[in-house]
Parts: structure tokens; sequence; C-alpha cells
């Protein structure tokens, strides 16, 4: 059991180095997404349930989607400025 805790601890830190230092946005939002699942995972083992299941739905659900959401709005701003651009 000890260690699937330090793996779980070295994931967690390889997480939020990647979502750092991944360029692309997407990417970066799926690491968040496991981030959040892997802490949430600690939580149990600390038997803090309820962190859990509140990590679980703020961290990797709603946040998430909020971001995918944005990610989505960007990209079509960036694809009218682009339209608008050649046509211009």
């Amino acid at each position: 059991m000890k260690l699937f805790e330090i793996i779980l601890l070295v994931s967690l830190i390889v997480c939020a180095v990647c979502v750092a230092v991944v360029r692309d946005l997407l990417a970066s939002i799926v690491i968040f997404m496991s981030y959040s699942l892997i802490m949430c995972v600690i939580w149990v083992f600390l038997q803090s349930p309820d962190l859990a299941i509140t990590e679980a739905a703020v961290g990797a659900g709603v946040t998430s989607i909020l971001f995918f959401v944005t990610l989505r709005k960007i990209r079509a701003i960036h694809e009218e400025d682009q339209d608008e651009q050649s046509q211009g």
C-alpha cells in the first residue's frame, strides 16, 4: 500500500509540472483533470471522503467543463479573426 501512495504522489507531481510545461491547451486541460482525479484518490487514502467527493465534482468536473467551454470560445474567436482577415 505504501508503494501505491508513493506512485500517486509522484504522479501528482508529474501532472503538476506537465500542466505548466505543455503548450497544447487541450492536453493541459486533460492533464489537469487527471491531477484532480489523483488528488481525489489521495483524499480517500487520507480518510477524507467529503473532500474526495468535492475534489472530483469541482476539480475534475465543473472546472474542466468550464475550461473546455472557454477553450472552444477562444478557438472560435481565432477562427472568426482569420476569416475576417482573409476577406478584408
